[in-house]
């Protein structure tokens, strides 16, 4: 049986990440840990709230800390009962240090962790991709599953491949840890630059591998800028499906010149993704 961490800011808690992974764990088989990142420097509360005639006050402290930590044990018993509702193996973990390292450190002991992709752990909304989320997917020790604040049944399933090693390693990570996914309608996609050959970089050894883990897939390829070509195909799905794809680990200054394909696909739609490092 395999680990799936799902992780959540119990201040704003998600309940599209708790269906997701209601959903993935009954049909994968998977023991699931909620962790909960209750960060002390984190609060639903700001300074200014605390300050009364006299200064800081102790008793709107003391009133707004237990209002937290209210709301937090409300959002664990809910997903807890989830779990025991659709009778799943899981655990609850609360994590009360700083979010990002509690997160990363509970990855390495996992084979992999779901979470909303409009995490912020923060007072503020944020842009897509959020720091959070860019900082965990820059350093995550396992695959990650990246859920939309509002959950849809996944009815298709998206490889995307580029010849590079880490989307091949991306398709065999979500083979692997999500077999019973393998049997929705599959679709490879690939974009080759224009002028080319409508080909699958490394066509045979391609599809001799696909065959022994996606027989039944259809291959699609584009011609252009894969980051333009691919949200424009995607945003034409009629099925609602689950993207694969590597290669997100790219050195700083190369991410200054250059998004990643998560980071343009978190942006430009409101799709689960699936992302695997080749590290």
């Amino acid at each position: 049986m395999k680990k799936m961490i799902a992780a959540f800011d119990g201040l704003k808690y998600s309940t599209a990440a708790k269906e997701y992974t209601i959903s993935l764990a009954k049909q994968t088989n998977l023991h699931v840990v909620g962790a909960f990142l209750d960060d002390p420097t984190y609060t639903s509360y700001k300074i200014y709230d605390l300050i009364a005639k006299e200064g800081v006050s102790e008793a709107k402290l003391k009133e707004l800390e237990a209002k937290d930590k209210a709301i937090r044990a409300n959002a664990a018993t809910d997903f807890e009962n989830a779990c025991r509702e659709a009778t799943l193996e899981y655990s609850i973990h609360h994590d009360k240090h700083i979010a990002i390292h509690d997160l990363k450190h509970e990855s390495i002991y996992a084979d992999l962790l779901l979470i909303d992709a409009k995490e912020t752990l923060t007072h503020y909304p944020e842009a897509l991709p959020t720091r959070f989320i860019r900082d965990l997917l820059s350093d995550v020790q396992c695959p990650v599953i990246l859920v939309p604040s509002k959950y849809t049944p996944i009815q298709k399933v998206v490889l995307l491949y580029d010849g590079e090693p880490s989307s091949v390693f991306a398709i065999k990570m979500f083979s692997y840890l999500l077999p019973q996914l393998k049997y929705l309608n599959t679709e490879v996609i690939t974009v080759n630059p224009i002028g080319t050959n409508l080909h699958l970089p490394e066509n045979k050894l391609m599809k001799e591998f696909m065959k022994r883990h996606y027989p039944d897939a259809k291959y699609t390829v584009l011609e252009g800028f894969a980051e333009y070509e691919v949200v424009k195909y995607l945003a034409r799905m009629q099925d609602h499906p689950l993207v694969v794809l590597g290669a997100y680990r790219r050195g700083a200054v190369s991410r200054w010149f250059r998004e990643s394909m998560a980071d343009v696909l978190m942006k430009e739609l409101q799709l689960p993704l699936f992302v695997a490092h080749h590290k």
